[in-house]
């Protein structure tokens, strides 16, 4: 028979404090033997406040100073959204910012911070990112043996999504494919990610803002361990293309990267053609910095720059030779559909004197449709032709098809 006095039945001494498991507290004490264990007590988590510290403790402490990939533009440890109409040439724009960074040189007129890059592209194979950055390696006037650095994963062959909406609820959950690329940026240790574009590497509803900001939340973790500048690319809404804003799908998007630029065409003036080598950059967003800044790029060949590095020439100068260049391209093609011809030589049919006389020259002098003939020459756009019997040639103006 148990003894009841004193507190504890007799048959075994008290359990431990780690054996216990509370039933004292709930009046269930009952017999305990040496071999006793506790069940279905699940281990405690780190705590998520792990890293909870008071702002006194800051005090002397040197203020860490803010990394950039690109000052002002794109942030390094987040995450920054570049969107663009399709054809508009963010993908080109993006490759070139990996290149720069791993060759340490300018990207449209910023200094990168210099290291390794990973380039992952969900819309172009391996072909077409041999063709873009060779020209763009052309453009920096650099082997491709100068880019170990630089690591590109053409996936538009194969299985590219790395997050897919959850079967219930508003949640995501990733797949393999991301586990695969976290262990990849974390041995190449890049300074810049790039993926490329958010519709095919997010299977999710891009107007649910609670799985865009999951997705967003998984890029800004990938940030964090590598340290790296992620870059996102993504295509506007209808909505963001007509009014300007580049918003792709849900605000959230917005609302949740530190960063998003916006490449676009501009606006052709006086309702002509706008120029097609001419892109605006905006920096519609900027956490740590003012936004609402434009810069004005010119595509030539096959990387964007903020200045005519042939000329030495401001970037307004550029454009206002581009415009021009299509003004004597179209004025051609409408002479030409007129059966008239004109020559690149002085005289009655000389092109320049002939198109400043035309309307759509709208004030363009013989002086500067002259340079732009120049230009066109240099850059292959132009050629000239002969036409009429052998006794009788007659030379003319072309445009090289």
């Amino acid at each position: 028979m148990v003894e009841k006095g004193g507190g504890w039945p007799r048959t075994s001494p008290a359990p431990s404090p780690a054996k216990w498991d509370g039933r004292r507290r709930l009046g269930q004490a009952s017999e305990f033997h040496d071999d006793w264990e506790p069940a279905n007590i699940p281990e405690r988590a780190p705590s998520r406040f792990s890293g909870a510290f008071t702002a006194d403790s800051l005090e002397g402490a040197p203020i860490p100073p803010r990394l950039w990939q690109y000052t002002g533009l794109i942030p390094a440890n987040t995450v920054t959204l570049l969107t663009g109409d399709g054809g508009v040439g963010k993908s080109t724009l993006a490759l070139q910012a990996c290149a720069s960074t791993v060759l340490g040189t300018p990207w449209i007129g910023q200094e990168p911070r210099a290291g390794n890059a990973l380039y992952l592209s969900a819309e172009d194979d391996r072909d077409e990112l041999h063709r873009r950055i060779a020209d763009i390696a052309t453009f920096y006037g650099r082997p491709l043996a100068s880019m170990t650095g630089l690591k590109l994963l053409p996936l538009v062959d194969g299985e590219a999504v790395l997050a897919t909406a959850a079967p219930h609820g508003d949640q995501i959950v990733t797949t393999p494919l991301w586990d695969e690329l976290r262990a990849l940026a974390a041995e190449w240790e890049p300074r810049l990610i790039v993926l490329d574009a958010s519709a095919d590497v997010f299977a999710i509803n891009e107007n649910s803002r609670p799985q865009v900001r999951h997705a967003v939340g998984l890029l800004r973790s990938l940030a964090i361990q590598t340290g790296a500048a992620v870059t996102l690319l993504a295509h506007p809404s209808l909505q963001g293309l007509a009014s300007g804003s580049g918003y792709s799908g849900s605000t959230a998007w917005n609302n949740s990267v530190r960063s998003r630029l916006y490449l676009s065409k501009p606006k052709a003036d006086d309702g002509g053609q706008a120029a097609p080598d001419i892109r605006t950059l905006g920096l519609m967003k900027a956490n740590y910095g003012p936004s609402g800044s434009e810069f004005r790029l010119l595509l030539r060949g096959g990387a964007f720059t903020n200045e005519d590095a042939s000329a030495g020439a401001p970037l307004s100068r550029t454009i206002a030779d581009s415009r021009v260049e299509v003004q004597f391209l179209e004025i051609l093609a409408a002479i030409d559909a007129q059966g008239r011809r004109v020559t690149d030589r002085r005289g009655p049919s000389y092109a320049p004197s002939e198109f400043s006389k035309e309307p759509a020259a709208k004030g363009t002098t013989s002086k500067g449709f002259e340079a732009a003939m120049r230009r066109l020459f240099d850059a292959g756009e132009l050629v000239v032709s002969e036409h009429g019997p052998p006794s009788r040639r007659t030379r003319y103006l072309a445009r090289r098809t």
